[in-house]
């Protein structure tokens, strides 16, 4: 719990930015956006280090609110399984593509959908302060030419790729959940 409000801490300390805004996809429909996404790369939060096999899944509320679940494994593809459950807030009127994600009431950390396929398949997830950015796929692999062509538009936003870290999948199955 240390490490995690540590990262929380962290995540408000760089919320403030002298760069100009990064700009969100125009819209993002819900439901397609909803469901499994696998991290490929991440400039990572106190709670994202040396870890391996990460998904960050999606589900629609009732309310309007999103579920969210990120499982990874601690230390290796047999490390111990961790997960976390912030909750999604939607900013209205910005096409469904800025998001408040809520790890602990009542702080929001800023969630902007910036690079979005049109066939849903590959996002870039970014902050304005530039201090953390996710690339995700709906598969555990990406191409190398169009991993090189995400890392360029994220360079491009304002971010130190040097910081960026490819996170390992490796599944021999389709996604298994963890389980409470």
């Amino acid at each position: 719990m240390k490490n995690f409000s540590l990262a929380l801490v962290a995540l408000i300390m760089n919320a403030c930015s002298t760069l100009p805004p990064i700009k969100t996809v125009n819209n993002v429909d819900l439901d397609r956006f909803m469901g499994d996404w696998y991290v490929i790369a991440c400039i990572p939060t106190l709670i994202e280090k040396d870890i391996y096999n990460a998904i960050e899944s999606y589900q629609l509320n009732e309310d309007g609110t999103i579920k969210t679940t990120f499982t990874l494994r601690k230390g290796g593809f047999d490390g111990t399984s961790k997960k976390y459950q912030p909750k999604g807030f939607i900013v209205p009127n910005s096409g469904n593509a800025l998001w408040g994600m809520q790890f602990i009431w009542p702080i929001k950390a800023e969630y902007r959908i910036v690079e979005l396929d049109e066939d849903y398949q590959n996002t870039v997830i970014a902050r304005n302060a530039r201090d953390y950015v996710w690339l995700m796929s709906r598969q555990p692999t990406m191409p190398e030419s169009d991993y090189q062509n995400y890392i360029n538009k994220i360079k491009a936003m304002g971010y130190d790729i040097s910081k960026l870290v490819k996170i390992p999948q490796q599944w021999d199955a389709p996604i298994k959940k963890v389980v409470e």
